[in-house]
């Protein structure tokens, strides 16, 4: 399934949901709604962000997640609204989350799902309680057992270059969707006054360089020495770069797909598999950069390549404007 980039700004999601879904006479439905739930679930994430302080979600829920992290009330909210939104209409076979040790499975009535959904439903989530910039990032992969039967883990671990779409919701100064099928990646801005997505970014593109770079200095001391030069070498004067880091995943890469750069998380000595999750965090961001123009490795090998053998399986991320991403893992490949 791709979705086209012949629309206008403009241009409602669902409509385009619906254009290029018909444009292909195999599309069962399933996919576009899929997506129309994944809108759904994003407006209703995105409204309880925006008034999160009155509707007492900021701070945490006392508990702690699978990866070792502090669940907050939003993160919570945003993992049981996708869940829900996926679960009823029958389209999903299995769904993968930061927040949850197992996959969850839908009950034996909504089996006929034909998607694997792998989440971060609210990537940033320690920023909530400063009102910084925060974000869902998903895959989907077309399952590989029978339909109507019971899926399993084997429809979730799988490479990168089996999904068949990904995408983001940022929830910042105002809040977009953007999308991939791997053709063509498109953006869509919430209007919060009618409550629709509307095509706001079309056919969007990475230049082929930049001079920019996102990437947390406070671990320097601990990267590979080579890593460490390449990054100094950017405070040159003479080097006329620049530095942007928010901070949050989903914010970081949204700054950069739009104005080009290169984003790093670094092996450490302290995590030396890397930090950031193969699933539902490297695998659709790369999805993305690569239909735009861009590229994604973990310092040595194409981010879609990997093969996760577990459902929170991390790796160092190297995302961005082709040229930077290739100058970085041939650095690293000496």
């Amino acid at each position: 399934m791709q979705l086209g980039h012949h629309f206008e700004e403009g241009t409602t999601l669902d409509r385009f949901i619906f254009e290029t879904t018909q444009a292909h006479p195999e599309a069962t439905g399933q996919f576009a709604t899929l997506l129309q739930q994944v809108s759904l679930a994003a407006r209703m994430v995105s409204s309880r962000v925006n008034r999160a302080g009155l509707a007492g979600m900021l701070g945490g829920t006392g508990e702690m997640n699978v990866q070792g992290e502090f669940v907050q009330k939003l993160d919570e909210y945003a993992n049981d609204t996708f869940k829900k939104a996926l679960e009823h209409p029958g389209v999903i076979a299995a769904l993968a989350s930061e927040e949850d040790a197992k996959p969850f499975y839908p009950p034996e009535r909504f089996r006929s799902g034909r998607y694997v959904f792998c989440m971060d439903p609210l990537d940033g989530s320690s920023n909530i309680d400063v009102n910084a910039t925060i974000g869902t990032i998903f895959a989907i992969f077309r399952r590989k057992s029978e339909i109507g039967g019971p899926a399993s883990m084997d429809d979730i671990l799988r490479p990168g270059k089996e999904m068949i779409a990904a995408g983001y919701v940022i929830y910042g100064s105002g809040t977009i969707m953007v999308l991939t099928t791997g053709r063509g990646v498109h953006g869509f801005t919430l209007d919060p006054t009618v409550g629709e997505f509307f095509l706001s970014h079309p056919d969007i593109k990475l230049k082929p360089t930049a001079r920019t770079y996102s990437v947390n200095e406070g671990y320097a001391a601990t990267w590979d020495p080579r890593l460490r030069a390449w990054v100094e070498s950017k405070k040159e004067p003479s080097a006329t770069w620049s530095a942007r880091y928010i901070g949050s995943l989903v914010a970081d890469f949204h700054r950069n797909l739009l104005k080009g750069g290169i984003f790093l998380y670094p092996a450490t000595k302290k995590n030396p598999e890397g930090k950031l999750r193969i699933l539902y965090e490297a695998f659709p961001l790369a999805f993305l950069a690569e239909a735009a123009g861009g590229a994604a490795t973990d310092g040595k090998n194409r981010i879609l390549d990997l093969c996760p053998d577990d459902l929170h399986a991390r790796t160092p991320l190297f995302i961005g404007n082709k040229e930077l991403v290739d100058e970085v893992t041939a650095l690293l490949a000496e």
